[in-house]
């Protein structure tokens, strides 16, 4: 038997609900604005694939990606995109049982999600597996 909730309690669960629905709010706000950009026809084609995961092979995936140019691509649009590609593969995963993140170790294949991620940010490649960067700003002169 479960006890009532305080008014404290109802009230942090109101509060956060609230939040909740005004994060999406505004990260659907986001996803819009990156399809109503100049780079709207390109992009919403890898959203529809992001929402037909279970169609996609991940080879047509990291394919479709690579053949973007995201040199003209501004980065706060990438990030957009690499969250909705985040949010797509977890919900796959947990719609099929699996557990929702599953990386790879060090010396095994990269995952898709990581191959995408390295596609869009790839001066931070290495940097996911911690490996200092020699050439990064902060360690020259």
């Amino acid at each position: 038997m479960s006890r009532p909730l305080s008014d404290k309690q109802q009230k942090k669960l109101a509060d956060d609900a609230r939040l909740l629905r005004a994060w999406k709010k505004f990260h659907r706000d986001e996803c819009e604005a990156v399809l109503a950009g100049p780079h709207g026809v390109v992009l919403s084609e890898l959203f529809r694939m992001f929402k037909n995961l279970k169609h996609m092979q991940p080879s047509q995936l990291i394919g479709y990606t690579q053949s973007i140019d995201w040199a003209t691509i501004d980065y706060p649009t990438r990030l957009v995109i690499i969250h909705e590609i985040d949010n797509a593969i977890t919900a796959f995963r947990e719609k099929r049982g699996l557990e929702p993140i599953d990386d790879n170790l060090p010396g095994d294949p990269d995952t898709p999600f990581r191959t995408i991620k390295a596609i869009l940010f790839p001066s931070n490649e290495g940097a996911h597996r911690g490996a200092a960067r020699l050439e990064h700003p902060s360690f020259t002169a």
